[in-house]
């Protein structure tokens, strides 16, 4: 599984990169705050909604420390989709949060 450091994806974001960014953590977890481009689906709906992802794109996957967004990367690349996941998860995000 291909892993971004908190530091390297807030560089993307600083210099611009078109980062498709999805935080799997749940509904209260959320509301304390989240990166700002990112698109929120708990982990118990990728299963559902993963469909109304474009396969072309690249993903970084988020939750709070690690583990929910591993899980979801490992159950996306078995559907051909191109992931990262965030090491550290958002306990490692010192950047922007809305």
């Amino acid at each position: 599984m291909k892993e971004i450091t908190a530091k390297e994806l807030e560089r993307k974001i600083r210099n611009g990169e078109n980062v498709n960014i999805i935080d799997v953590r749940e509904d209260e977890e959320v509301v304390l705050g989240k990166i700002p481009s990112a698109r929120h689906i708990p982990l118990g709906q990728i299963l559902v909604k993963h469909t109304a992802l474009d396969k072309g794109k690249h993903y970084y996957i988020v939750c709070r420390s690690w583990g929910r967004s591993g899980n979801a990367c490992t159950f996306l690349e078995g559907y051909g989709y191109d992931v990262t996941n965030l090491a550290g998860g958002m306990l490692s995000w010192e950047g922007e949060m809305k």
